[in-house]
């Protein structure tokens, strides 16, 4: 009876003791499955039951007692319509559904971008990502197949490959500058996971983590931008080509001979006249600036006054313009009076003559208005 009883198994449960198995089939040996065995499927485990090729029943996290009525779809494929609890034979493959966080990724050729400050610019980065199974069956289907362990090396390489391909396109796409891009790494890592996502979801992967550790550039670009932040910080070109002298210093220095004392002597030499031309500046504008000498008499004279000219305001009509002779004659036919308006040019607005002074010698001998008569 022992004998009988050991060709039966009565437990099937996988205790996982690595960190990178992704599927695991429990080993059957030829040893058939009676009803009434318990299955334990643990935390962060699904268990898939397949049936002559044929994936079939579909257990989460628990402790189940094997029977018909847990098992609908092996049932149906067994043809157990009424119960039947003879053993049988079954591969079960057990997939862990935890975060695989130690899957690391990078690019071994350079991406190239258009960007608008520095042209086209080639980069590189590395970083890394979590995977995680959430469709057993899709798992099973497309990428295990008969493999009675699977781990993470197996799939590993087919996920950075994607993570290269569509690098460049979410880099292109955020159109984010290449100094900012720093600055953007967590938002773009974001992108990524969405796009691989659904680019794996037909395998029953997921990224649900996405990590850009570092983007770099060639080290000529590195130069130019240190360079454009040095000139930044000087804050124009004639202090960074004094920043250029003084750094030159003690390279001179560092190597006597050798053309490193000309070059010594000729840095030297500028950085004099930088400061004979500093000092001179200095105490040019220390000195109060003296003013213009006067022009020279000349012997020419110079052109004639132009005469002002006149309008007035004859029987509301305006009439014009007119120079000083021509409004003594309006003054002689009695047209411009003391309280005539006249307007000239420079005038804000039309005035009675009497009070522009201009006019007083013209009207002095004319007499002022009547008093009202009683």
């Amino acid at each position: 009876m022992d004998r009988i009883r050991g060709e039966f198994i009565d437990i099937i449960e996988w205790t996982d003791d690595g960190r990178d198995t992704i599927v695991w089939r429990f080993p059957r040996y030829g040893n058939e499955i009676k009803m009434g065995a318990r299955l334990v499927v643990r935390e962060s485990q699904v268990a898939v039951f397949v049936n002559e090729g044929r994936l079939a029943d579909v257990y989460q996290p628990g402790t189940y007692t094997l029977s018909t009525r847990n098992m609908p779809v092996l049932s149906t494929l067994k043809g157990w319509k009424h119960g039947f609890e003879s053993p049988f034979k079954a591969e079960v493959y057990f997939v862990t559904t935890r975060q695989f966080t130690d899957f690391k990724w990078g690019t071994q050729n350079p991406v190239i971008l258009r960007d608008a400050e520095f042209g086209m610019v080639r980069v590189r980065a590395f970083g890394t990502f979590a995977a995680q199974v959430v469709d057993a069956a899709a798992l099973l289907r497309e990428l295990v197949g008969t493999d009675p362990q699977f781990r993470t090396e197996e799939v590993g390489e087919h996920l950075r490959q994607l993570i290269v391909s569509k690098l460049g396109s979410a880099l292109g796409a955020a159109g984010v500058p290449l100094l900012d891009l720093a600055a953007r790494q967590d938002g773009i890592g974001q992108q990524l996971a969405k796009a691989l996502t659904l680019e794996l979801s037909a395998t029953g992967i997921s990224i649900p983590r996405f990590y850009i550790e570092n983007i770099s550039v060639p080290p000529e670009v590195e130069a130019a931008i240190d360079t454009r932040s040095r000139m930044a910080i000087t804050g124009n070109l004639d202090d960074y080509a004094k920043l250029q002298a003084a750094d030159a210093i003690p390279l001179a220095a560092a190597n006597p001979g050798t053309g490193g004392d000309a070059v010594g002597l000729g840095v030297g030499m500028a950085l004099g006249q930088r400061i004979v031309q500093s000092t001179s500046g200095a105490a040019a504008a220390a000195v109060p600036p003296q003013p213009a000498p006067a022009p020279a008499p000349s012997d020419v004279p110079p052109p004639l006054p132009t005469a002002p000219r006149w309008f007035i305001a004859v029987g509301g009509q305006q009439q014009g313009p007119y120079d000083e002779s021509a409004l003594a004659g309006q003054v002689a036919a009695g047209n411009l009076t003391r309280t005539t308006l006249v307007w000239r040019s420079g005038q804000a607005a039309w005035q009675p003559a009497d009070q522009v002074p201009e006019l007083t010698s013209l009207l002095a001998d004319v007499p002022p208005p009547l008093p009202p008569q009683g």
